[in-house]
């Protein structure tokens, strides 16, 4: 069986079924390091994507084994992290908060230690896992899902699925993250004005920091805006001052892959063999990657399930 796409979404899927004892490979355009799950900010939150009462499953499920692998930061690339989300409150969630622990309302916002994923870290580790597992990672960009040589094919193509399916329901909302030398922060902290397409977050991964960020609808570009990045780091500066003397390092952009509703379901071609659909992740593709991984892997094999 063949997954297009070397994203979170495309390898933790290929992982769960390798693991299954299937054979499996995956076809990907660019390599993991140039996806846009290897600049997210890695932050475990469901951050734009819909429809809120299934993602709440799927997250929680990514959450357990995210605290897993926290265990093992070294090797996965996962840690456990405090943090603050200004301006939210349980009461403004869906019924999922309730089971996430320690999540609690604090006079700034909500409250938690919630995992934070150092992507490239992270993607490196779950190729190797694959490989463990029997699974391949092919250099190769398929244009037509229906002519790609498997019984079952597994499309986790994220943005890309806008043109390969062809689903224009998915549009790109372009996120910009500046990179600074870490002054010793260790914890997160986002604060989200849904009415504007500028938002705020620090972000503490090993030997850096991630400062965002912006969530700009219909936007393609991927060119680091130099007015968008003094307005990221004016921002963060504000919120822990420390930041303002921080060596920048970088500049990165993403275009998450919004959809109406995350297009997860089983579909079966004219010829008999099956295609699976697991994009459309939005803001969270960490966030939800094992969750919908598993059910993927249901989908393809019901059998097994």
């Amino acid at each position: 069986m063949i997954v297009v796409g070397s994203g979170v979404a495309g390898l933790t899927t290929a992982v769960v079924l390798a693991e299954s004892g299937r054979r499996v490979g995956v076809w990907a355009r660019e390599p993991a390091g140039r996806t846009t799950s290897a600049v997210a900010g890695g932050l475990w939150w469901p951050y734009r994507i819909e429809p809120e009462p299934l993602v709440g499953g799927w997250a929680l499920e990514s959450l357990a084994v995210y605290g897993e692998l926290a265990a093992r930061p070294e090797e996965t690339g996962v840690r456990m992290a405090d943090g603050v989300h200004r301006g939210t409150r349980l009461d403004g969630l869906g019924a999922w908060a309730g089971r996430v622990p320690g999540l609690r309302d604090v006079a700034e916002g909500l409250a938690a230690r919630l995992p934070v994923v150092d992507m490239p870290a992270h993607l490196a580790w779950l190729r190797e896992r694959l490989a463990a597992a029997g699974g391949t990672v092919t250099r190769r960009e398929v244009a037509d899902l229906t002519a790609v040589p498997a019984a079952v094919v597994v499309n986790c193509s994220g943005i890309g699925a806008r043109s390969l399916v062809p689903d224009p329901g998915v549009r790109p909302v372009r996120g910009q993250l500046v990179v600074v030398e870490n002054p010793g922060i260790t914890t997160w902290f986002t604060s989200v004005d849904h009415s504007s397409s500028a938002s705020t977050y620090v972000i503490p991964q090993p030997g850096r920091l991630l400062l965002g960020g912006t969530a700009e609808e219909d936007d393609w570009s991927l060119e680091p805006d130099p007015d968008t990045a003094a307005a990221i780091l004016a921002r963060c500066a504000a919120v822990r001052p420390e930041i303002a003397g921080a060596r920048v390092l970088g500049h990165r952009v993403g275009l998450r892959p919004a959809r109406d509703a995350v297009r997860l379901e089983r579909r079966l071609l004219p010829d008999g063999r099956v295609l699976v659909h697991n994009y459309g992740h939005g803001g969270a593709g960490v966030t939800v990657a094992w969750g919908c991984a598993r059910e993927a892997a249901e989908l393809a094999f019901p059998a097994a399930a």
